[in-house]
């Protein structure tokens, strides 16, 4: 053997031993047993010669789960690549030293929702920051992410902690941060994210076991809650009868109908039509392979639903109704039914809060880049400024004088004073109300985004979605577009490229691709911030003819977008 394959050999021992002494060290500190014997048999099988067991291990220890788009999001399981108890004891003292070093009697908000490990994981967040010397207030049950983020405005709380992982599979569980103080009620943005990681490392140098905890933790009154219902309800504000609006609802298998039901009927509106086989929550999710209502045929049973009902819309939240999805009749497609797309809805949003505004045009309208231009159109059409932000609304909701904002992915937030982050149920509450407003004038949803095409032109969008099993191919994909971008797509030259992690603008350096056709039309491309894909988002705008046949232009300008840039990617 040479002297070099001797000492790869010996590299490769090494590791793997350091690996196995972690995990054993991982182990010992493990208070839950399912996770704490997942480890061990993983263990065992590995030193017994399993390579699948020796690669699973290895995979579990190849780093850790850091704060990004959402806070700490990942698959269930041992180790600190996965979300468990360990984990999450050590970002609950993290964030405890760091709320500590910025303030002498720091406060927290605690929420979780229905999945498995949620209320677990809030609990031991509860007893960590209590035994830490922060006053920490746990949310009396499982209860949607809009609540626990109203909670932190409301109680004045330093930060907030919601135990979710929103719209992802099953197997998955996170943690959402937001802080208080001059932060409002927004989820972190760095450099919070980066303290509270370094903070989170000095943690895991040493053992859970060590931490204090504490019994001394406080749970949430439920005025809370009803100051919440209360103040969501007024979204609709006064206006026409809503009750004559008929829908039907689903949570998706989450923890939206308890607090939703509470707000629509407190704000006027009919009982809904409920998709009983999701009202409640179960953390299997057993209708959907995927409880995400971007996602297709996820509300397939929606549909059927809503048809055998003969209602007018559907409206769905996600598990933990911070986003909203619309679906409206269309007897063209297949099931009779189709979701509006996120930009849709955002549209009509904005426009309804910007004939809201009235005397206020000095109100701004905010959307994420990847979002579609429509927003800008309706502000210039109102007077009012548009800002455009990085993806997420920990960068929406910190837009001055906002009166609404959203991005395409399903997310809006309509009531700023109220919660700063995306809210799937005021945000039904609005649309609802619009709905109600159009009944009234005769009009319907389909007649509304013909009409606002003839005032700011006709926007349409897509999404391709590349889904990939190594996220090493991400940035191998995102190189190749930076040093080779297409100069055309589709047959329409593309006059610019911004590079966002060269800087552009006042923006922070973020991976992302912009390309600018000529005409009305750009395609951004970045990797998700919670899932292992890469995006592609498409948008095309007219302003010729009828808002039907400007409509009809831009869908078909973005279809061929659609196809040109498959075949840029390969």
């Amino acid at each position: 053997m040479s002297d070099s394959a001797a000492s790869a050999g010996a590299a490769s021992a090494g590791a793997v031993r350091d690996v196995r002494a972690a995990a054993r060290a991982w182990a010992a500190q493990d208070p839950d047993a399912v996770t704490r014997g997942e480890l061990e048999t993983l263990l065992a099988a590995a030193e017994a010669g399993d390579a699948a067991a020796g690669a699973d291990l290895a995979g579990r220890f190849a780093g850790r789960l850091e704060f990004g788009t959402a806070g700490l999001r990942g698959e269930l399981g041992a180790g600190p690549m996965r979300m468990n108890r360990v984990l999450v004891a050590q970002a609950a003292a993290g964030l405890a030293a760091f709320l500590l070093a910025r303030e002498e009697h720091p406060s927290i908000g605690i929420g979780f929702d229905g999945r498995h490990n949620s209320q677990r994981f809030a609990t031991d967040t509860a007893e960590l920051l209590a035994g830490a010397g922060v006053r920490a207030v746990l949310l009396p049950r499982l209860l949607p992410t809009p609540v626990l983020a109203f909670a932190v405005r409301h109680l004045g709380a330093s930060a907030g902690v919601m135990v979710t992982a929103s719209h992802n599979p099953a197997r998955d569980n996170g943690y959402k941060v937001y802080l208080g103080g001059a932060d409002a009620g927004s989820q972190i943005v760095p450099p919070a994210d980066a303290a509270i990681q370094r903070h989170i490392l000095r943690v895991a140098a040493g053992s859970i076991t060590e931490l204090p905890r504490s019994a001394g933790w406080e749970l949430a009154p439920e005025s809370v809650i009803d100051e919440y219902v209360r103040a969501t309800a007024a979204v609709a504000g006064a206006g026409v009868p809503r009750d004559a609006v008929r829908f039907a609802y689903t949570a998706m298998h989450g923890v939206g109908w308890e607090t939703a039901s509470r707000v629509l009927t407190a704000a006027g509106f009919a009982a809904p039509v409920v998709v009983t086989e999701q009202r409640d929550p179960d953390p299997d999710f057993p209708t959907v392979p995927f409880p995400n209502p971007e996602e297709p045929g996820a509300m397939d049973l929606a549909f059927a639903t809503a048809a055998r009902a003969g209602v007018d819309l559907v409206v769905a939240n996600d598990p933990d109704a911070d986003r909203l999805a619309i679906g409206v009749p269309a007897p063209d497609e297949a099931e009779g039914w189709r979701r509006l797309t996120g930009n849709e809805v955002g549209a009509l949003l904005g426009w309804r809060a910007a004939r809201r505004a009235g005397a206020a045009p000095s109100r701004t309208l905010a959307c994420s880049i990847v979002s579609s231009p429509a927003l800008g159109a309706i502000a210039r059409r109102y007077g009012m400024t548009h800002v455009e932000t990085l993806t997420g609304f920990k960068w929406i909701s910190r837009t001055p004088d906002l009166a609404f904002g959203y991005e395409e992915a399903l997310g809006y937030l309509v009531d700023p004073e109220v919660v700063r982050d995306k809210d799937g149920i005021s945000a039904a509450v609005a649309f609802l109300d619009l709905v109600a407003q159009l009944h009234a004038e005769g009009s319907s949803v389909a007649d509304a985004l013909e009409q606002l095409a003839e005032e700011v032109g006709g926007w349409a969008s897509a999404q391709i979605s590349v889904r990939v099993s190594e996220l090493s191919d991400i940035p191998r994909m995102m190189e190749r577009l930076r040093r080779d971008p297409p100069s055309e797509i589709a047959g329409v030259a593309v006059r610019r490229v911004d590079d966002f992690l060269e800087g552009v603008g006042d923006f922070p350096r973020s991976d992302v691709l912009r390309l600018v056709l000529h005409g009305d039309a750009r395609v951004i491309v970045r990797p998700s911030g919670t899932e292992p894909k890469l995006k592609v988002y498409l948008d095309a705008g007219s302003s010729s003819g009828s808002g039907a046949e400007r409509l009809a232009a831009a869908a078909a300008a973005v279809a061929a977008l659609d196809a040109g840039m498959r075949d840029v990617l390969g």
